[in-house]
C-alpha cells in the first residue's frame, strides 16, 4: 500500500508512519516543521521529507490513502488536493480503529492518568508475554515506539478526548469502540475546544455510548460524575478505588490479600491508576497476584513523576502535570511520600488553558503544602499563542501563596542553592525554556 502522512512529524503520527513502514507499506509524508526525536527516527527509516513544507504535487492518484494529523489545517494544499481527487482520508484514530476492527480493544480515557494507566497495562502484558498492539502518548521504557500495529489479538489504546483533525471535530476516543474501557476521572480541560465543563463532560458520556454492548466500563468510583455516567451505561460496569498501601522509608507498598508488594511508583493517583490497570488486565485473564508481581518493577512513563536526579540528599522529578487536577495530585503525592523533606514545586503555565485568564481560578490552592511554590511563565509565549498576557499579580492572586518567575535566571535565583533533604518537582507539558536539570544543582 502507498500511504501519505500529512503532518508526519507529530508524536503519534511519526510513530504510526514507522509502524506502517515496518509492515512493508510505502510511506511518504510532509510537514512544515519536524523536531527531535521525530526527526532522527524518521531519518533512520528514510521517511524524513526532503523539504519541510506543504506541496500539492506530492499528492496524486497512485496514493492508496491519506492519514491526516491534527496539525494540518483545513486550507492545507495537500489536503485540498487529496479531497479534490477523491482519495480516502483517515485521521490517525480512524485508521487505528480500521486496523483493529477484529481485535479486542482496551481503551484508557480520562482527564488524568491516561498515559500512566496505559503504560501499566502494556508493561504487565509484555512481561506476561501476551502479544498486543498499542498506541500510547509517551515514550515508555522497554518499548521502541509509541505505536505498534500487527496481527496481535489485543490492542491497548490511550484514548485522548481532544479533537481528531481539521475535518473531523470530534474527540479521538469516539473512534475506538472499546471492549474494555477505563475512565480515570473527569476534570475540565482543553477549554479552547470545550469552553464549558458541561460540554467537556458530554464527551465522556458520548465515549461510554461507544463501548461494545458486551464490553465493560471500568471507572473510578471516587469520581461522582463518573458514578452518574456509569449508571446510564448500557454495557457492563466495574468500579475501582484506592487500594490498601503503606509508605515505609520513602517506599510505597501495596497490600493485597495480606501480601505486600513494593512499588517503584508513588502517589495516590498512581495507586488508583494501578487498580484500574489491574482490573483491565484481569478482564483478559491476568490474575491479580501476577499483575502485582509484574508491576513491582514498573518505573512509570516519561515525565510522569519521573526521577531525573537523585544523589540521596536531593531528588528532582519531572512531571507532565498541567491541569489543576494533575497539579494537585502530583503535589500531594510528593508531600505524602517525602515526609521531612523540603519540597519545592515549580509549575510552568504552558497550555492554552493554563495561560487563559478565565481558567486560572481553577488552580486556586493547587500548590498548597509545598515548602516553596513557584509559577513560571515566559511572556513571549503569549505572543506566540496570540493571547492576552497575564500579570504576575493576577497569577499570585489566583494560585494563592506562590512566587512568580518569568525567565530561567530569576527561577534559578529563587530555587538555588538546594539544601540537603530537598525534593524538586518540575511540572509542565513544556520544558521551562530548555531548563537543564544540572542548572539546578
Amino acid at each position: 500500500m502507498r500511504i501519505h502522512f500529512i503532518s508526519i512529524g507529530g508524536a503519534v503520527m511519526h510513530n504510526m508512519a514507522i509502524a506502517l513502514h515496518n509492515l512493508g507499506n510505502h510511506i511518504t509524508g510532509s510537514d512544515d516543521e519536524i523536531f527531535e526525536p521525530a526527526l532522527s527516527r524518521l531519518k533512520s527509516k528514510r521517511l524524513l521529507p526532503e523539504n519541510f513544507n506543504w506541496d500539492e504535487n506530492r499528492i496524486d492518484s497512485s496514493i492508496d490513502f491519506i492519514i491526516l494529523g491534527m496539525h494540518a489545517r483545513n486550507d492545507n494544499p495537500e489536503l485540498i488536493k487529496a479531497r479534490n481527487i477523491g482519495l480516502k482520508i483517515y485521521s490517525f484514530p480512524e485508521y487505528v480503529y480500521e486496523h483493529s476492527k477484529n481485535k479486542i480493544r482496551i481503551v484508557v480515557a480520562g482527564s488524568h492518568g491516561k498515559t500512566s494507566t496505559t503504560a501499566m497495562i502494556m508493561h504487565v502484558l509484555k512481561n506476561c508475554k501476551i502479544d498486543f498492539d498499542y498506541l500510547v502518548g509517551s515514550q515508555l521504557e522497554g518499548f521502541e515506539t509509541m505505536v505498534k500495529l500487527s496481527n496481535a489479538k489485543y490492542i491497548v489504546i490511550e484514548g485522548d478526548e481532544y479533537l481528531t483533525s481539521a475535518i473531523d471535530l470530534k474527540p479521538k476516543f469516539l473512534w475506538y469502540k472499546p471492549h474494555i474501557a477505563i475512565i480515570t476521572g473527569i476534570a475540565w480541560d482543553h477549554i479552547n475546544v470545550f469552553p464549558t465543563y458541561e460540554i467537556y463532560k458530554k464527551q465522556f458520556e458520548e465515549f461510554v455510548k461507544t463501548i461494545e454492548l458486551n464490553g465493560t466500563l471500568i471507572y473510578c468510583k471516587n469520581d461522582e460524575e463518573l458514578k452518574s455516567i456509569a449508571q446510564k451505561a448500557l454495557c457492563n460496569t466495574q468500579s475501582y478505588s484506592l487500594p490498601d498501601y503503606k509508605i515505609t522509608n520513602g517506599n510505597t507498598n501495596i497490600i493485597f490479600e495480606n501480601k505486600s508488594y513494593e512499588l517503584k511508583i508513588f502517589g495516590k493517583h498512581n495507586l488508583l491508576n494501578l487498580n484500574a490497570a489491574m482490573a483491565a488486565c484481569k478482564q483478559i485473564g491476568v490474575d491479580e497476584q501476577v499483575f502485582l508481581q509484574e508491576i513491582s518493577n514498573f518505573k512509570g512513563a516519561a515525565k510522569r513523576l519521573e526521577k531525573v536526579f537523585d544523589n540521596g540528599n536531593i531528588k528532582i522529578f519531572r512531571d507532565f502535570a498541567h491541569s489543576p487536577s494533575k497539579l494537585k495530585a502530583t503535589v500531594k503525592a510528593a508531600i505524602e511520600q517525602f515526609e521531612g523533606f523540603t519540597i519545592i514545586g515549580v509549575f510552568e503555565l504552558h497550555t492554552f488553558s493554563s495561560l487563559n485568564e478565565s481558567f486560572l481560578k481553577e488552580y486556586k490552592n493547587s500548590m498548597n503544602g509545598l515548602s516553596k511554590a513557584i509559577v513560571y511563565f515566559n511572556n513571549h509565549v503569549f505572543e506566540l499563542k496570540k493571547m492576552k498576557p497575564l500579570s504576575p499579580i493576577l497569577v499570585k492572586k489566583m494560585f494563592g501563596n506562590i512566587v512568580v518567575a518569568n525567565n530561567n535566571a530569576d527561577l534559578l535565583k529563587i530555587i538555588k542553592p538546594l539544601k540537603p533533604q530537598t525534593v524538586v518537582l518540575l511540572m509542565s507539558s513544556g520544558n521551562f525554556d530548555s531548563l537543564k536539570v544540572e542548572d539546578l544543582l
